[in-house]
């Protein structure tokens, strides 16, 4: 007979962990459904940009990684294809801002590994979660999917999946440079490419994350080089900007695209994070978007009426409503930069660089580009 519990997360990623934290808070019962283990675990060289609202919510929830896992970023500087250049610093104003609030940093690099344990540990010390291995072992009043982009329950619940592939892959690696980074990430938009060196390795760090977005065929030729070769590669875009670089792990890719639910709610049932919306990694905002999607919807169901189920459709569709005009509003940005950047001709490569230099005269709409970033 299964067993009864409040919420059914199927999912326990960082998004399915850090809501099973958050209802947890709250005293109710949670089920989280573990994903099934690759019987090949390969080394993960993934990392997350995270804006000061998603560390906020780690940091409450005792789940915020330590140094060297966690690297602040003080400067963005990023470059067009015809001169064109952006510099995002923090505001002079936050130096007197104390150590821990979000405007200490434009974004922190996390490591996925640290960040995935840290939320495991804090789950050892809630009680009012519990593994299972099936959905089938559970009856919920509500079910979350945070299963991610292929999820195989949206199916089961009715909801459409549409997508818009971009005919690119992400391509990752590690780097160490031989000088320190000094917590600046770059960017560099190239002939249809998107290339970003992160910091990580803690602030007085030299190594770096490589997510570089390109062509599937540019992207298979990438991972067939050898480390001299992808280096060379690399300082065919970015120069001398961050030093001599070596490659230190594999090489990973995986496909992009932009991809929404057509419903992010039902009776009973609520998908979030990637399971509910993907957009492009230019911005580095993924992971931010799906810890918004669950800290809102920990707060509906929060501010629920007394007499109202947790599975009440009605009540699913405030958080429905919360969420995806944010969505919207970057898978909208994300999609246009992205069909900006991937015309090659003279005109537009003058258009890209007339618009980047117009934003960095700009004051006020800098500023306004930089809370968006910081969240």
């Amino acid at each position: 007979m299964p067993k009864n519990f409040d919420v059914c997360i199927r999912g326990d990623g960082i998004v399915g962990r850090t809501l099973a934290l958050l209802l947890a808070r709250e005293r109710l019962r949670v089920a989280l459904v573990a994903q099934p283990t690759p019987t090949t675990v390969a080394e993960d060289v993934r990392a997350y940009a995270l804006n000061g609202v998603s560390r906020d919510l780690l940091m409450q929830l005792r789940a915020w990684p330590t140094t060297p896992a966690v690297t602040p970023v003080s400067e963005m500087r990023v470059w067009g294809d015809s001169g064109g250049r952006l510099d995002f610093t923090l505001p002079t104003s936050s130096a007197a801002t104390p150590i821990g609030q979000p405007s200490d940093a434009l974004a922190w690099i996390v490591d996925v590994p640290a960040l995935e344990q840290q939320l495991g540990e804090a789950l050892r010390f809630a009680p009012e979660v519990e593994y299972v291995a099936s959905a089938d072992e559970v009856a919920a009043k509500l079910t979350v999917v945070c299963e991610g982009q292929k999820s195989s329950s949206r199916r089961e619940f009715g909801a459409g999946w549409t997508v818009k592939p971009y005919d690119q892959k992400a391509v990752a690696a590690r780097l160490e440079s031989d000088r320190p980074h000094g917590g600046v990430a770059r960017q560099w938009f190239a002939q249809g490419e998107v290339l970003g060196l992160l910091p990580v390795s803690g602030a007085g760090g030299s190594a770096l994350a490589l997510v570089w977005s390109v062509p599937m065929a540019r992207a298979e030729a990438l991972q067939k080089m050898s480390p001299e070769e992808l280096v060379a590669a690399l300082h065919q875009v970015c120069g001398d900007e961050t030093g001599q670089l070596k490659l230190t792990s594999r090489v990973a890719s995986w496909p992009l695209n932009l991809s929404n639910a057509e419903r992010w709610v039902g009776p009973g049932w609520a998908l979030a994070g990637d399971a509910a919306h993907t957009v492009h990694p230019m911005a580095g905002q993924g992971l931010n978007l799906g810890l918004a999607d669950v800290k809102a919807l920990a707060e509906v169901l929060k501010a629920r009426e007394y007499w109202r189920s947790l599975g009440d459709e009605k009540l699913l569709r405030r958080y429905e409503r919360a969420r995806k005009a944010d969505v919207l509003a970057m898978a909208t940005v994300t999609d246009g930069l992205h069909g900006l950047f991937a015309h090659t001709g003279s005109r537009w490569q003058a258009l890209r660089n007339w618009g980047m230099t117009g934003v960095a005269r700009s004051g006020p709409l800098k500023a306004w580009l930089t809370r968006q970033a910081t969240g």
